[in-house]
């Protein structure tokens, strides 16, 4: 991500293991399916390694309201009044294009689709074929195959995924990366300059809130690009975290302030300037 791009170079950072895993499944026709929590870099993975290898792909975002007909396809209504359910009056969806063209099909958030939209995709990666109404067979040329990615479970607007769908996935889990890895994935993303002491230090204050006990969910590296942005933009460090980092994190329970947790994680030794600067403050009200 921080990297200059070259023929057959990814702008990813790190990885390594996990390119070399994906670059070996797809080639051999695998279907994959990435977990992660938000914010590590699943979609940005898949489409790197997809322009990297050159593959031709249909992109679905999972929500909650998609439904079968839009991963399929439909017939368009005014043509069939015209001439009645022919082929030419279906509208090919992305499951249907990917199969007749032999291209990858990317699900972004897979577990966020209803179950009934996620079981329409059985038949095709284990049979490799699909019957529509009206419209009979569509068989999948030489190529096709489904990458998806996913949030843990624990998250919400989520649905699991059925045991009969995880067994066509070959899964790749994708945990959040070292210190270092996600200070150089900043380094190459800021639009401005910024102190190295400070990068690293709101890294720090980003990795404190992945194992804080009042979160549930951290923050992820996207929310340290946010803080670095404010700041490089002349927000304060204390107002950037306030501003930026509420949003990407979930408490344990709703009546907690994420705000109060910050300010807590901005006084610890992670910002020995912020906890001088807070302690007269305490004095005085006593």
């Amino acid at each position: 991500m921080a990297k200059s791009k070259n023929k057959n170079q990814t702008q990813i950072v790190g990885r390594t293991q996990e390119m070399q895993i994906l670059r070996a499944a797809i080639k051999l026709g695998r279907n994959i399916l990435i977990e992660g929590p938000v914010g590590v870099g699943k979609t940005f993975l898949v489409r790197e390694i997809l322009n990297d290898l050159q593959l031709e792909h249909e992109r679905v975002d999972g929500d909650t309201r998609y439904t079968e007909s839009k991963l399929t396809g439909w017939f368009d209504p005014p043509i069939v009044l015209k001439k009645g359910y022919v082929a030419s009056c279906f509208m090919d969806g992305p499951l249907v294009s990917a199969m007749k063209k032999g291209k990858v099909l990317f699900i972004n958030e897979l577990n966020r689709m209803p179950e009934s939209v996620q079981n329409i995709l059985l038949p095709a990666m284990d049979e490799r074929h699909i019957t529509i109404p009206k419209l009979g067979r569509i068989d999948a040329k030489p190529g096709f195959l489904v990458i998806a990615t996913q949030n843990p479970r624990e998250f919400t607007a989520t649905h699991a995924l059925s045991e009969a769908l995880l067994d066509r996935f070959e899964m790749v889990p994708l945990s959040y990366q070292s210190k270092d890895e996600e200070c150089e994935i900043l380094r190459g993303q800021l639009p401005g300059k910024v102190s190295e002491e400070t990068l690293e230090r709101v890294v720090d204050l980003v990795r404190a809130t992945r194992n804080h006990p009042a979160i549930k969910r951290g923050a992820s590296v996207r929310a340290a690009l946010a803080v670095m942005t404010l700041i490089s933009g002349g927000v304060s460090l204390e107002e950037a975290c306030l501003l930026a980092l509420p949003s990407r994190i979930e408490m344990v329970t709703s009546d907690e302030d994420p705000r109060q947790i910050i300010r807590e994680l901005l006084s610890t030794d992670i910002f020995p300037e912020m906890k001088e600067k807070k302690s007269p403050q305490k004095s005085s009200q006593r």
